[in-house]
């Protein structure tokens, strides 16, 4: 799954400073109310990462590689053994999506995703209205190489368009052309009607808020019912980030980039589409279930070079959920692989709290919020009335009208959503404020404790302690 741009991972940058490592827990459960031992949860969803490409885009910095020749069958074989590894150490009985990223996936073999589709059936139930997304570049997403995905039991495509304009996809640094992007997309289309999503990007250097208009208005003639608009990052060590910071190209002004973000909500919210979650929109009830279960916080699996995972590892005794990620390094993971059955580099334990401040940042990040059942799941003790309904930030933020706390749940408004990564490191404050606190403190007649610095654009006191989204996958 890609989680770029403006508001990626619920602001990665701003509750993870420093890129997150390993680091002493936050808070544990109050003494006086521990947690309950956890239940084995029956279901994960599983993301496989294809670390390699042909080319390296001007702006990427993902865990991609671009090698003279990949040796598919051995990356194949390692793929499959520690899917079968990782799925034994969780004991799920169900995987209920699958997602292969990348890296470009699309330049695997059918051969190669159905073997591990396979190995996965083989393994737990995989049920056959299980959502199982590919990504494609539209240069390697030709009608006979997707038929045979479909033959191989992909039934989803994610297509990575970015731009209609060749001016752009060429700054981008990206190998095909915008007719190329609209024929992959209609033979996609073809293939997968109803189950076709495309990749945008906006805020480009130069990039007009017209020409945005103008090429989203364009992609909605032809595009299918699921549409992922993204702010372009500029990350540290990609070719395009030199050229904006040496003064080659412009930087996008941020209220620019406010109202081309707007522009795009307006447009495809009248088109029909559901925004339902910060970047991503839906109509017809085309929602990525497999990207809804990271926003959940369920479980997931995430297998190959670099790919992140979030799971209780019971065949190891463990009982509590882990932060996983795999070796970044191709040779350096397929070696480990072929030694211990996986290559996991490192894991670390998530506290109780930690979890929480996942489920905070992730949850937020949908039109539908964090539900009181959700937020339940993961905390029995203290309500979402208990650490948000007193006086504090969140009490200002819904005087303000940017978040709404009622019998549903925790959620955003659709403006408080346009400005969520400025909202969350108050609302982080609070809930580690919250949960420090004695148990008699937090009783539901008292509300949550003092107010707390809003709004923090650079993280403040909110932020500097949590490992919250080291990243939601390994891919884009």
């Amino acid at each position: 799954m890609a989680v770029r741009g403006w508001w990626r991972a619920a602001a990665i940058a701003a509750v993870r400073p420093g890129g997150g490592g390993p680091g002493r827990a936050l808070g544990s459960a109050p003494e006086s109310e521990p947690a309950p031992e956890p239940a084995a949860p029956a279901t994960a969803a599983l993301y496989v990462h294809w670390p390699y490409c042909r080319k390296r885009c001007s702006y990427c910095n993902f865990n991609k590689y671009v090698v003279p020749a990949v040796d598919e069958a051995a990356m194949g074989a390692c793929l499959v053994r520690e899917t079968r590894t990782l799925l034994r150490l969780s004991r799920v009985q169900s995987i209920t999506s699958v997602f292969f990223g990348g890296g470009t996936p699309s330049l695997a073999s059918p051969h190669t995703v159905g073997a591990l589709l396979e190995a996965v059936a083989g393994a737990v139930h995989l049920p056959t209205s299980a959502e199982v997304t590919l990504e494609a570049n539209p240069s390697s997403a030709g009608t006979s190489h997707l038929a045979g995905f479909k033959a191989a039991g992909v039934n989803r495509l994610s297509i990575g368009v970015q731009s209609l304009d060749d001016a752009e996809l060429r700054l981008l640094g990206r190998e095909h052309t915008a007719a190329e992007a609209r024929s992959a997309v209609e033979a996609a289309r073809g293939l997968f009607p109803g189950r076709t999503s495309i990749d945008l990007l906006f805020g480009l250097p130069g990039q007009s808020c017209g020409a945005w208009a103008k090429g989203l208005e364009e992609a909605l003639g032809f595009c299918d019912d699921h549409i992922s608009l993204y702010q372009l990052t500029l990350e540290r060590g990609t070719a395009l980030a030199a050229q904006v910071w040496g003064g080659a190209l412009p930087t996008p002004p941020q209220d620019l980039l406010a109202d081309m973000y707007q522009t795009a909500c307006t447009m495809l919210v009248a088109a029909g589409f559901r925004h339902y979650e910060v970047s991503n929109f839906a109509r017809k009830g085309a929602l990525s279930t497999h990207n809804l279960s990271y926003w959940q916080a369920e479980q997931y699996i995430g297998v190959g070079p670099g790919a992140h995972g979030r799971f209780v590892p019971w065949g190891e005794g463990g009982r509590s959920r882990e932060a996983r990620v795999q070796t970044l390094e191709p040779d350096a993971w397929m070696q480990e692989v072929q030694r211990q059955g996986h290559g996991t580099r490192r894991r670390v334990v998530l506290s109780p709290l930690e979890q929480m401040e996942e489920v905070l940042a992730l949850g937020l990040r949908m039109d539908e919020g964090i539900t009181a059942e959700r937020w339940g799941h993961f905390s029995p003790h203290l309500s979402l009335q208990d650490v948000f309904g007193g006086p504090g930030e969140a009490k200002e933020l819904q005087q303000q009208g940017w978040l709404v706390l009622d019998d549903r749940g925790l959620r955003c408004s659709r403006e408080g959503l346009a400005l969520l990564d400025s909202l969350l490191p108050g609302l982080l404050c609070q809930l580690q404020q919250c949960w420090a606190l004695p148990a008699p403190r937090v009783a539901p007649s008292h509300g949550s404790p003092g107010r707390s610095p809003a709004g923090d654009r650079d993280g403040g006191e909110a932020t500097g302690h949590s490992r919250v989204l080291e990243a939601v996958t390994g891919g884009e």
